[in-house]
């Protein structure tokens, strides 16, 4: 008994569904064994979850859209480590609902930023990005500096978070409200930019040292020498 391949071509509906039924399988070989590698499911050793100012912060990162121009994720290309740090592993996002990857890079990657500035300085960059990179094209937020946090409505994204693995303990959920009181959407996303990094990998020295040697030698320029 042959095998007739032409009912299955000739029929837009049994092809569509033959390769919806294949991508299945494909998908369930390469993305279930990934479900228990521990690299991949397991946090960086000594991490700890947002703080509720940093996690508030980091609602209000998403609500702005923030990750429609920057990335959070350092690829191993030497060019990348050399401007970031060390490149992004899969524990630093384990506790990433949603994970804030991105795929476009209108501004720098945002991965390693935390330390690199004065909460000063991104105050007033949030502000009026133009104050501080005259050519930025990044929009203000100045409302930031109006709204306060609902620690209410914070406490019930945290038990959300809670429910999904994320290790918050009933004593987090039920203070987080007093760790917001009186605290700005500004003061939030400052303190989430501050944090993003905290747990990354360092370069070692040897690595740090090519890979800034690396970043600072001249490009060489095709038929010139020297």
């Amino acid at each position: 008994m042959s095998f007739n391949h032409d009912k299955f071509e000739k029929s837009i509906v049994r092809m569509g569904i033959w390769i919806a039924v294949v991508i299945s399988f494909g998908g369930l070989a390469q993305i279930v064994p990934l479900m228990f590698q521990a690299q991949v499911v397991d946090p960086l050793p000594g991490m700890q979850p947002l703080t509720a100012l940093e996690q508030a912060g980091r609602e209000v990162y998403i609500r702005e859209g923030c990750y429609n121009c920057h990335s959070q994720m350092v690829r191993t290309l030497r060019s990348e480590t050399a401007r970031y740090g060390h490149h992004s592993v899969a524990g630093e996002s384990v506790w990433d609902h949603p994970f804030q990857w991105g795929s476009k890079r209108t501004g720098p990657d945002l991965a390693r930023v935390g330390g690199r500035y004065s909460d000063d300085w991104h105050r007033v960059h949030l502000n009026n990005p133009r104050d501080v990179v005259p050519e930025s094209n990044m929009p203000s937020f100045p409302w930031l500096n109006d709204a306060l946090i609902d620690g209410p409505d914070l406490a019930a994204k945290m038990s959300t978070l809670q429910f999904l693995g994320v290790p918050y303990t009933d004593g987090d959920i039920a203070g987080a409200p007093a760790a917001v009181s009186d605290k700005t959407e500004m003061d939030a996303v400052v303190a989430y930019l501050q944090s993003l990094g905290r747990y990354a990998p360092k370069l070692n020295a040897a690595s740090s040292d090519s890979a800034n040697v690396a970043a600072a030698a001249p490009s060489a320029t095709p038929g010139k020498e020297g």
